[in-house]
């Protein structure tokens, strides 16, 4: 009998355990970053590139410079306007790199003639850090449930609750002359 409390004990432990412990602790070592995604883009009738500059907020950057690379290579050098916009002439189609003093951006540049329907009609590129969008307080309890530390604590409860049933009975069916 004494041996099963221990296994329950334990087993109730180590689960707790695991809800607490950070799933990042666990997990695999992270990987380089992939390679940028390459998005198809139209040039302007008169084969000029033209782009824009905008912060992680999709407010536009103006005065900031714009280099234009291909495979490493620096191929010009532009600024943007009050606007954020730039522009790049001269182009052949291939693929270039957009890169802003803190963004860049990877385009495969097409001649207005020559562009797929689901080209783009200019660069955009984003000079900042990532941002991620749709962060909010906890408020209401779908939002807590949200919460994987509520959810631990609540699933915490309900085993210790389970278990201190299961051992009153245990303790009410003995006899006290019984081992």
């Amino acid at each position: 009998m004494r041996s099963m409390t221990i296994s329950q004990t334990l087993a109730v432990t180590l689960a707790v355990l695991g809800l607490c412990l950070p799933q990042v602790a666990l997990a695999a070592a992270p990987q380089a970053a992939p390679t940028s995604v390459v998005t198809d883009v139209r040039m302007h009738e008169s084969g000029t590139l033209l782009g824009q500059v905008v912060s992680p907020e999709n407010l536009p950057v103006p005065g900031v410079k714009v280099a234009l690379l291909s495979k490493g290579k620096q191929l010009a050098v532009g600024g943007t306007d009050k606007s954020g916009y730039f522009a790049f002439k001269g182009l052949q189609n291939g693929v270039y790199q957009m890169v802003s003093p803190k963004g860049n951006a990877v385009y495969r540049v097409w001649s207005h003639q020559t562009a797929p329907p689901s080209a783009h009609l200019g660069a955009l590129v984003v000079n900042g850090d990532d941002t991620v969008r749709g962060q909010h307080r906890f408020h209401g309890f779908r939002n807590w449930m949200a919460n994987p530390w509520f959810v631990a604590a609540v699933i915490t409860a309900a085993v210790a609750i389970l278990v201190a049933i299961h051992n009153s009975d245990n303790d009410n069916n003995s006899s006290p002359g019984t081992p």
